[in-house]
């Protein structure tokens, strides 16, 4: 199939229903623009609280709110129309517990128009995931690195190194128990990826994980490089957008200070026809 075929848009039970088979690609997106770019090579496409830092400024994703992921959902869901649309819970919007869980998530879902929600944790959020998913809300569980809990993780490390592999392991089956149908694992050790990918019968989505996981996800403006505060080792540039862009607005204000632009073919004469673009 070409990439500009027509082709439904997978539902979650079709991400299931991929374990083991072909890898899942998935990238975020925050805008319209940018879903359409990808629209038709993603299955999956995932409106991240990542948002806040790279579109927002702010220090880390704690500071993102419903009102921030639902306009940005909405952005994004007018530029799919091939690749299934999930998007991030933020914090504080489903740790109080299930109910509190089900009333954002739903709306979440019928304001974005979002084939499911994302979430972060495992063992302790498994009753709310269970409570979720029996209520008709998909669920794409998140463990590993849980960027809403760093100031409890200490930071941005690896997880499930040595012993704590034990604990990783059993978040893992508790999600897939719950009924979450992908579970992201973040920045864990390669072969504990694979181990854990062998052991859930759910899709795993790696980032900084294993190519062994049943699907990969980046941070779109991680590997175009447009966000260039920090990269992570396990981030891929496949091009430099931020410096090609820099260039660019450098070459325009050398030329507008120069009174080089606008030229001749940029402005309207006194006679010319507007020609329709």
């Amino acid at each position: 199939m070409s990439a500009t075929a027509k082709k439904k848009a997978p539902m979650p039970e079709d991400i299931r229903a991929r374990k083991g088979g072909v890898p899942l690609v998935s990238l975020t997106a925050y805008t319209t623009p940018m879903a359409q770019i990808m629209d038709a090579h993603c299955d999956f496409v995932l409106v991240g609280d990542s948002l806040g830092m790279v579109l927002h400024g702010l220090p880390s994703t704690l500071g993102v709110t419903m009102e921030m992921m639902i306009l940005h959902g909405q952005a994004v869901s007018r530029g799919l129309s091939r690749a299934m649309m999930v998007i991030d819970m933020p914090f504080g919007s489903y740790e109080e517990g299930p109910q509190q869980a089900f009333r954002n998530a739903a709306r979440l879902m019928a304001e974005t128009g979002a084939g499911a929600v994302k979430l972060e944790g495992g063992v302790e959020m498994a009753p709310t995931i269970a409570f979720l998913v029996k209520r008709g809300v998909p669920v794409m569980a998140h463990i590993g690195l849980t960027p809403q809990s760093i100031n409890t993780l200490g930071g941005y490390k690896v997880q499930g190194r040595g012993a704590a592999g034990e604990a990783l392991m059993a978040d893992a089956r508790a999600v897939a128990e719950a009924g979450a149908f992908a579970v992201v694992l973040e920045k864990v050790p390669a072969t504990l990826a694979d181990e854990v990918t062998a052991e859930v019968p759910i899709p795993t989505i790696g980032i900084g994980a294993s190519a062994g996981c049943d699907g990969q996800i980046l941070v779109v403006d991680d590997m175009l490089g447009l966000f260039t505060a920090f990269k992570a080792k396990f981030v891929k540039r496949y091009a430099s957008l931020g410096e090609q862009g820099e260039a660019a607005i450098a070459a325009y204000a050398e030329e507008v200070r120069a009174r080089a632009f606008p030229a001749a073919e940029h402005v309207f004469g006194d006679a010319e026809p507007e020609k329709k673009a």
